[in-house]
């Protein structure tokens, strides 16, 4: 008896689990974006019965990562598994319940009824004219019709097989008419059961334990990949006196296979996938090193980065790790600062659809204070580059990306914004400006060779010519260089810098020079190289 009870109970079971799935489609309500990959914000909402039911959601992300589903129930309900899957195949795939399909169901069943009147009408009228045809064989001889009687039989004959022939005609064109309206609801109501799925085959399976019957909403959260998004600017200036305005804006891409309409949207500098294990640092002993064999290197080293263990997938770092707090006036985000990232909070609903194409969003606007100077290096480039610089930047929340410059109203190319460096000051090119004229020329007279006992003397000299062509004094940042030597046998001596400030160890040449309006400045620079004459030099 016990195990008849079990039995019983078990089908009891078995048979909850196997009654028709419950379809629903999840809503899109909130995204963050993240640099390689998106977190999505999905709600459903579905009347349970009491017990066991095997929920489908529909619409989801086709690259939705498992490992990250989370659903949000109410306490009345306890979820007992969670699937993903994009290969859901099932009878129960038409969801009648949805309004879209059960206006068109009835309609397919109200047309397949007038077809039905029309068959039926048809076939009446295909009868009577059959009985006309057969009742036509009339002889006047044999029937003891008159010739009156008869042509008033004829006359009737042609009348009513003419009305027979007529109805059946139009009978025939209607029901052409109502098969050709019936194909276009039934393919109707295969684009309303399926049109969530020609762009997401994604599906979430959820077996849940429901208390008490009737309406129930879910929470439903995942990360996904195939959604990016990058910074960009746009950069004004109308002259060197004004500050800049600077547009700081976002390009988002997302191929998630499903549309975001009308979601709040939120952009991070953060990356989720990154491995957040913290590094962790072992003793460092000391030791003898191996005698090495004729065969490579075969030992391990030890100690390696001074005994410090650290993943490679860790090693990502945030510029942006440690940013002070500021204020940023935003034309159309909140930004939210952390010691790990920066997120941007859009201030209205945005539609970013599952194409791959850049849909660009605009984050806020700022007025920033920057100093400008020009600058140039003649040896690489004989025109000279305006330089923004902009003092504590970190405060603006910059992130690294690269940026359209309009100055004086003309657009003037692109250039990169580039956060990853350690000083607090970021310059900024805003391009080549060609009223400032620029020639670097060897001098023939104080250059040439000399050839000594053992060695070989070359001596070069260059006048760089500098031109300011605008109405405003110019600041120009000027730099050159001359060769550094590593071998003894190379001597190298600097004859000329015509006051420049010279870093020996690097052989840079620096001038700081302000350049009235047309006025012309003329700088030379001279060296001398000395090696032996058996000996060439093949970057000099």
């Amino acid at each position: 008896m016990k195990k008849a009870h079990f039995l019983f109970a078990f089908l009891i079971s078995a048979i909850a689990f196997a009654q028709k799935p419950i379809f629903v489609s999840a809503k899109v309500k909130a995204v963050t974006v993240y640099f390689n990959s998106a977190e999505i914000s999905q709600t459903i909402s579905t009347t349970l019965p009491k017990g066991n039911s095997e929920i489908v959601i529909k619409n989801v992300s086709d690259y939705a990562n498992q490992n990250t589903i989370q659903i949000g129930a109410p306490s009345t309900v306890t979820v007992l598994s969670v699937q993903f899957t994009k290969d859901y195949v099932s009878e129960y795939e038409l969801d009648e319940t949805n309004p879209a399909i059960k206006k068109v169901r009835d309609s397919i069943n109200l047309v397949k009824k007038e077809i039905q009147k029309v068959e039926n009408a048809r076939d009446s009228e295909s009868k009577a004219i059959e009985l006309l045809d057969k009742n036509q064989q009339i002889s006047g001889v044999n029937s003891g019709l008159n010739v009156a009687e008869l042509m008033k039989m004829v006359e009737y004959y042609k009348l009513k097989r003419t009305e027979a022939n007529n109805n059946y005609d139009a009978l025939d064109e209607k029901s052409i008419k109502l098969n050709v309206l019936l194909v276009k609801l039934n393919s109707k109501l295969e684009i309303n059961s399926s049109k969530e799925e020609k762009t997401s085959k994604g599906k979430i399976i959820i077996q849940v334990m429901n208390e008490l019957a009737g309406n129930v909403d879910f929470g439903i959260n995942y990360l996904s990949g195939a959604a990016t998004w990058r910074p960009f600017y746009d950069l004004r200036s109308n002259s060197v006196a004004e500050p800049i305005n600077m547009m700081y804006k976002a390009q988002v891409i997302q191929n998630t296979g499903i549309d975001w309409k009308k979601v709040k949207l939120t952009l991070s500098s953060g990356n989720p996938n990154q491995n957040n294990q913290a590094p962790t640092i072992n003793p460092w002993f000391l030791r003898h090193q191996e005698p090495r064999n004729n065969y490579g290197y075969s030992q391990q080293l030890e100690g390696k980065l001074a005994g410090i263990q650290v993943d490679n997938k860790a090693k990502e770092s945030d510029s942006n790790d440690q940013l002070k707090e500021v204020v940023v006036t935003s034309v159309r985000s909140n930004i939210n600062e952390n010691q790990l990232n920066i997120s941007f909070d859009i201030d209205i609903p945005y539609d970013i659809l599952s194409n791959g194409k850049a849909h660009s969003v605009a984050l806020k606007e700022i007025k920033i204070p920057a100093s400008f100077k020009y600058y140039a290096v003649p040896k690489a480039e004989k025109e000279a580059f305006l330089l923004a610089e902009i003092v504590d930047y970190s405060k603006y929340n910059l992130l690294t990306g690269e940026a359209n410059i309009i100055f004086e109203g003309m657009y003037v190319g692109k250039t990169r914004i580039d956060t990853n460096q350690t000083s607090d000051t970021l310059s900024l090119s805003m391009g080549r400006d060609k009223k400032i004229s620029i020639k670097r020329e060897k001098v023939a007279d104080k250059s040439g060779i000399k050839f000594l006992s053992s060695k070989k003397e070359q001596t070069f000299t260059y006048d760089i010519t500098v031109r300011n062509n605008k109405k405003e004094t110019a600041q120009l940042l000027l730099k050159d260089q001359y060769p550094l030597s590593s071998d003894k046998e190379i001597e190298i001596e600097l004859l000329q810098n015509d006051g420049a400030k010279v870093n020996a160890e690097t052989g840079i040449l620096t001038w700081d020079l302000d350049l009235k309006p047309n006025e012309t400045k003329k700088i030379r620079i001279s060296y001398r190289v000395k090696y032996p004459k058996d000996k060439v030099i093949d970057n000099l």
